[in-house]
């Protein structure tokens, strides 16, 4: 009040109100208990009137400085209504009491004002609509205003029951939409990283797809041109003469054209390795990749990862044994029935329907290999670290029927394949070809449990697999690189039987070789590789995985001349020919990846 003598403006402060010299302190009591905003079970009064002028006097309040705040503010508010009767008196500059007010906003009650304590009556507490107050104070408001209670600051039905004690020292309300929108930012930018960087790894796998192609059109040429008798030049012309005699290669005498793989997808398996075998579940269409467990600390051992090859993604892993899985197998009963051995000195069958093994067996030593018989689907074979095949009948849980005793050597069963019955064919017995380092050795399955061995007139030393394609009853052998043989060599042999006709002589079994394929100058790994009929519908067509420039090799059976070499990127271990919807596919297993290659 700048109109103030000097001799009054000294003696005044923030609990002084300036009124009309005609209100009395009756008038002003009775203008507060008639009002609906303020409990009237507040007491406060009045002292040191001072006498300004004749129109104008001060009445100072007396009381605790929380309660002569919230009078102030009541007589603030009431001076509006009542055309200004009241005024109060500016005493400290606004700045200072808008900061005042902001250090006291988040630890005052908004009824009195005063600060909300951690004990005791004036404790912090909250109505359900959030609002914080010193429980006295909003316990005191709720009864006063009875059933149409409401909540001080919002005017929410309220009642006492709603009052929630809270426990905590001190609120402040952060502001961290700042902070929030630049989180979203940034996961927005790191998704769009991960999705470049996806797309940037399947660019650099096409690219390499393509480089490797073009490796192998490029060695296709030389080799063309050098039968042709014309060299290299690298005119335009020249070239261009050059791929069409290459696509005049890719074609039948008769006009037809033959088809041949082309790269399909690659899948990530197991991104730490550990990959060895690979097999495909017909009814189920699914291809079946053993691995180590992704999960070792809480599911140490191997299993195997199931890959869908309807929408080629793998879609879960299967725990199954303790340690590295050498064999897989299905039969032909269509029941989905997975059998596996391992290193871990069992055989299991896993039910893909339900994923869990349904039986374990046994067998005292580490398993290489296994199958299943094709006569008889309760029976299985396992082939030992000892050179022996256990025979199990499913029928029985407890152990095996009968051990197939090794003749020679007592090396590892490295590949197990049955051989079906065929009436008609020239070799019609049936029965177990057993294939160790040192050699061969086929089980004629006389009847029930009964087997005549025959030994086949294999090389003594470096057979690496064995492979039977049914049909046609050939069986191809796989050899290592030696002295007299510095390369890698796929032999395809001919069953035979002697005496053909059923007669007094003993029969013997053996086979002869057909044809020979040879690879790279590498062979470290115990590569599976496989023998099929051609999707083109006649002939077959041999596959093998070459070390020496990690990519699988497909040989034509017949003129045993080499039709395509699809690139990997490391060492193939396993072959898988399967058909889907008609279609035909040709999958590849190394260490990390799956490759799918698809006939056309």
């Amino acid at each position: 009040m700048s109109h103030l003598p000097p001799a009054i403006s000294h003696k005044i402060n923030s609990h002084d109100i300036f009124l009309p010299a005609d209100q009395t302190k009756e008038d002003i009591c009775r203008l507060i208990l008639r009002s609906d905003n303020f409990p009237p079970d507040f007491g406060f009064s009045f002292s040191h009137v001072i006498q300004i002028d004749i129109s104008t006097v001060i009445f100072r309040m007396v009381g605790s400085p929380g309660l002569i705040r919230g009078v102030m503010f009541l007589f603030l508010s009431l001076s509006v209504h009542s055309h200004h009767l009241f005024q109060s008196v500016p005493v400290a500059p606004a700045s200072q009491d808008a900061s005042r007010a902001e250090e006291c906003e988040g630890d005052t009650c908004s009824i009195c004002f005063e600060p909300w304590t951690t004990a005791g009556e004036h404790r912090l507490a909250a109505l359900r609509c959030g609002h914080l107050f010193g429980h006295m104070c909003i316990n005191r408001w709720l009864r006063g205003q009875g059933q149409a209670a409401k909540c001080p600051q919002c005017n929410k039905k309220a009642k006492r029951s709603d009052i929630v004690l809270l426990y905590a020292p001190k609120l402040r309300a952060l502001d961290n939409s700042e902070f929030e929108s630049m989180k979203k930012s940034l996961e927005q930018e790191q998704s769009l990283r991960r999705k470049a960087e996806l797309d940037s790894a399947q660019s650099r796998l096409q690219l390499q797809v393509m480089t490797n192609k073009c490796g192998q059109l490029q060695q296709q040429l030389q080799e063309l041109m050098a039968q042709t008798g014309r060299s290299a030049a690298p005119s335009s012309s020249s070239a261009s003469l050059a791929f069409s005699q290459l696509s005049d290669v890719s074609q039948r005498p008769d006009g037809g054209r033959t088809g041949q793989y082309s790269f399909s997808k690659a899948v990530l398996v197991s991104q730490s390795g550990g990959c060895r075998v690979l097999s495909y579940c017909e009814p189920l269409s699914c291809l079946l990749a053993s691995q180590p467990s992704p999960h070792a600390t809480l599911v140490p051992g191997c299993g195997v990862k199931k890959l869908s090859v309807v929408n080629v993604k793998a879609c879960q892993y299967i725990p199954i044994h303790g340690k590295q899985i050498r064999g897989l197998a299905f039969n032909r009963q269509n029941d989905s029935l997975l059998l596996s051995a391992s290193l871990d000195n069992t055989v299991k069958l896993t039910s893909l329907l339900t994923n869990t093994v349904v039986q374990t067996y046994n067998t005292g030593r580490p398993v290489w290999s296994c199958c299943w018989c094709l006569d008889n689907s309760n029976y299985v074979y396992a082939g030992l670290y000892n050179g022996s095949v256990l025979v199990y009948d499913t029928r029985d849980t407890s152990t095996h029927v009968q051990e197939l005793q090794p003749l020679r050597s007592r090396c590892p069963v490295a590949s197990l394949c049955y051989v079906p019955r065929a009436a008609n064919s020239s070799f019609p017995c049936g029965g177990l070809i057993a294939g160790s380092l040192e050699g061969g050795c086929f089980w004629e399955q006389v009847d029930g449990t009964n087997y005549r061995p025959h030994v086949l007139p294999l090389e003594t030393a470096g057979c690496t697999d064995i492979q039977v394609e049914t049909e046609s009853r050939h069986c191809l052998v796989t050899y290592r690189p030696g002295r007299s043989h510095p390369s890698l060599r796929c032999v395809l042999m001919a069953l035979s039987r002697s005496p053909q006709q059923d007669s007094g002589q003993q029969p013997s079994c053996s086979c002869s070789p057909v044809q020979t394929f040879s690879a790279g100058s590498s062979s470290k790994l115990l590569t599976k590789n496989a023998v099929f009929r051609s999707p083109a519908g006649t002939g077959t067509l041999v596959c093998a995985g070459d070390e020496a420039s990690n990519s699988t090799m497909v040989w034509d059976a017949g003129s045993g001349s080499l039709l395509q070499k699809l690139p990997a990127d490391l060492p193939v271990l396993d072959i898988s020919p399967f058909q889907v919807n008609g279609d035909h596919f040709l999958a590849s297993l190394t260490e990390k990846m799956l490759k799918l290659y698809k006939w056309e």
